[in-house]
């Protein structure tokens, strides 16, 4: 019955896909594709595999989000007029961007590393997805239309997300437990099931309550992805009608309960830095008043009325006696140890939770700058460092001078979800979460486009007038 489901769903959405990117020339349509298929990646192929057996079965619907790449590239080409004469106007990020991927390459045809050649292809071409994103979003022309559909579709996604976290709830089990998920990462990953609840660790706090991922891979990525959720939520309620803010609210107050589903301690603290940014950032001091009652009541409940588990667990997470923090540390430690003894980089896919990544090879990996450190040394981890930097800077800029209001809105996700996302980076290697990381990578680079855009007529309107 869940097969048929899958069937039912992702065969009609590649089909419409292809459809719109080959035969009609819209390659942006894989950015549709893409957040109605990676939230469910993990689901889907775990369901396959328990319903089929079959890996090969398993590979086909795996492959398909880089099949959507290689179609929406294609059809780029094709499509675009005078491609060979097509110019770019070059920004500081297009620029770190290319250093960036110099860098890869360098290490990839080099022979630093204990990984082979293949090993090192296949992350290199993980790594390289998030750049093919934000290029997709330099070059994204949608009409409002199509960017009103794009907000429907996330705001669907997430109050889903919640719908499916209260099932969960009331039956006290995890949807993994019911699509397959322990199997699927037994025989795929080569991952055995471990923790309380037959999953992994993560599925779980240490006094054993539930973590829930709804149809996530996992309850981090929930996490981090509600971070992008909340921020669609909060910037359609402050540029939408009255009476249609009642939708924003919804999204909103979803995400926050998939936030506390999800038990993401990372997560939980970035969402007060990511208020704490829009406020400053964008102007919305009232934001501060109501991030402070929520940690002001927050730190009241775990102190008065809290269990002796939830208190103690969070007395030990910020004092680094938990035994997850503590792992974070120790990783980190690992890392910059590495750093230290190859400044210059030891190699692509020796450090991280990517399943290329051999336990044998393994450096580190609890967090994504010292990941990039350990792998392409010190240089590499400042030209990513750098990348965030400047992506959330232009995008800040872009929502101020956009004059087109869903573009606005574009710019303001994009530059808060990078925002938020920072505290998790440091904690996970959170690139992996595919869905959060290449939707926010498309969203900086249609900002970097919007902002060219708006600059270039805005000095324009200016030559034009003196």
């Amino acid at each position: 019955m869940l097969f048929l489901l899958v069937l039912l769903y992702v065969i009609p959405l590649f089909l419409i896909a292809v459809y719109k990117i080959v035969v009609k020339g819209k390659w942006e349509w894989v950015i549709f594709f893409f957040i109605l298929y990676l939230p469910f990646y993990i689901t889907i192929l775990s369901i396959v595999y328990q319903s089929t057996g079959s890996v090969l079965l398993v590979n086909v619907f795996q492959y398909l989000k880089e099949l959507m790449l290689l179609l929406a590239g294609i059809s780029w080409l094709v499509y675009q007029r005078n491609v060979f004469e097509y110019t770019f106007r070059i920004q500081l990020i297009d620029k770190l961007f290319l250093a960036f991927y110099l860098l890869c390459f360098v290490f990839l045809i080099a022979p630093i590393g204990s990984a082979d050649f293949i090993t090192k292809a296949i992350y290199f071409k993980n790594v390289l997805i998030m750049g093919l994103l934000y290029f997709f979003g330099r070059n994204t022309t949608l009409r409002d239309g199509e960017y009103r559909n794009l907000f429907l579709i996330l705001i669907f996604l997430f109050i889903a997300a919640f719908g499916v976290n209260i099932f969960e709830t009331l039956i006290q089990t995890h949807s993994q437990n019911l699509t397959g998920y322990a199997l699927y990462n037994s025989v795929i990953n080569n991952t055995e099931p471990s923790g309380n609840y037959g999953l992994t660790w993560s599925f779980e706090t240490q006094t054993t309550g539930m973590r829930l991922a709804s149809f996530f891979s996992n309850p981090l990525e929930l996490a981090s992805s509600c971070l992008l959720g909340f921020s669609v939520g909060l910037i359609g309620y402050l540029t939408s009608k009255r009476e249609q803010s009642w939708v924003f609210i919804l999204m909103m107050l979803a995400t926050i309960g998939s936030l506390f589903s999800a038990a993401s301690r990372a997560s939980f603290a970035s969402f007060f830095i990511q208020l704490s940014f829009i406020a400053i950032i964008f102007r919305l001091y009232g934001l501060i008043k109501i991030g402070i009652a929520l940690f002001v009541s927050l730190v009241s409940y775990i102190i008065f009325f809290a269990s002796d588990e939830l208190y103690y667990f969070v007395i030990d997470t910020l004092t680094f006696e938990n035994a997850s923090s503590l792992g974070h540390v120790v990783a980190w430690f690992e890392a910059l140890d590495q750093m230290i003894v190859a400044p210059l980089g030891s190699g692509l896919a020796t450090s991280g939770n990517a399943s290329t990544v051999t336990d044998e090879l393994r450096i580190g990996g609890e967090n994504q700058f010292l990941i990039f450190g350990v792998q392409l040394g010190v240089l590499g981890m400042l030209l990513y460092t750098a990348i965030l930097a400047t992506g959330i800077w232009t995008a800040v800029k872009a929502f101020k001078i956009a004059d087109n209001t869903h573009l606005a809105r574009i710019a303001f996700i994009g530059a808060t979800t990078k925002v938020g996302l920072l505290l998790p980076l440091f904690t996970a290697n959170a690139e992996l979460y595919a869905f959060v990381s290449w939707i926010s990578w498309w969203m900086i680079g249609l900002s970097v486009k919007t902002y060219i855009s708006c600059s270039f007529n805005q000095n324009s309107i200016v030559e034009s007038n003196s």
